[in-house]
């Protein structure tokens, strides 16, 4: 009933299942979790997160370099388009700027390559670009407009940005990707975004270790959280989680191609 389009398996506090992803996979089932999208975050994970997409059926995996994961030097992007052609990998990324952390004019011009250098792969290889992006709207949107693709475009990953950033990536024909943050009492101008997103245009995510949504605030995120995601975002939208689930499970399809 719900997919969880961004998690990171590889990194899970697994303590919950004696250590056993198996276990954290099985309790995602349970709670009506039918696919997860596990995503690469540089080149060395990049072979792992290819792996759990060949162990389980219902994972799929993302290849990229995180912007806050390049550090000082430009990812080889060869490493990144060979990943690629495994064909459970229905996305290249998580690419992106972050000017939150990266201040310095040198760090943020090896983001922007990078992030030139993704976009333009995921163009050559007709997939979808899974893009993060923080305090650096005018760049993203900019890159997106120069070196994405419109055909196969991407999302903007556990939006956090302004409505109007989002009103631009969905004219550039992004999709907007909702975490566990919509819960959280001070995202009442994310909870804006939400009421105003098109059905057809919306995923859900867990981002998973990481943001755990009310009512798992403190405790590490899990893929089966998707479901509490789903439910706070199906009453903002006046729809049942049924309908929610639907709906986004629909786009994700859509927007992945290579998931079947």
């Amino acid at each position: 009933m719900f997919i969880d389009s961004h998690c990171h398996l590889d990194r899970l506090d697994l303590s919950p299942y004696e250590g056993n992803l198996d276990l954290a996979i099985e309790a995602a089932r349970a709670a009506g979790v039918d696919r997860m999208l596990c995503i690469g975050i540089d080149l060395a994970n990049g072979p792992e997160v290819v792996s759990l997409a060949e162990r389980y059926e219902d994972v799929y995996a993302s290849v990229g370099v995180h912007p806050l994961d390049c550090k000082e030097v430009v990812p080889d992007i060869d490493v990144v388009r060979s990943l690629a052609n495994h064909k459970k990998v229905v996305a290249i990324g998580e690419t992106g700027l972050d000017y939150y952390y990266a201040t310095t004019e040198g760090a943020q011009a090896v983001q922007r390559q990078s992030f030139i250098n993704h976009l333009e792969l995921a163009a050559e290889l007709a997939l979808p670009v899974v893009v993060h992006t923080r305090d650096a709207r005018e760049d993203t949107l900019d890159f997106l407009r120069e070196y994405g693709s419109r055909e196969s475009a991407g999302v903007l990953h556990c939006f956090t940005e302004s409505l109007e950033m989002a009103k631009a990536a969905l004219d550039l024909n992004y999709y907007i990707s909702i975490s566990g943050i919509v819960t959280f009492r001070n995202a009442s101008a994310l909870r804006a975004v939400v009421d105003y997103l098109p059905m057809d245009r919306l995923l859900i995510e867990t981002d998973s270790p990481y943001l755990a949504p009310v009512p798992h605030r403190g405790k590490s995120n899990e893929p089966r959280f998707v479901a509490d995601v789903a439910r706070f975002i199906a009453e903002l939208k006046g729809v049942t989680p049924e309908e929610l689930g639907e709906k986004t499970s629909d786009n994700f399809y859509r927007l992945f191609r290579r998931a079947v």
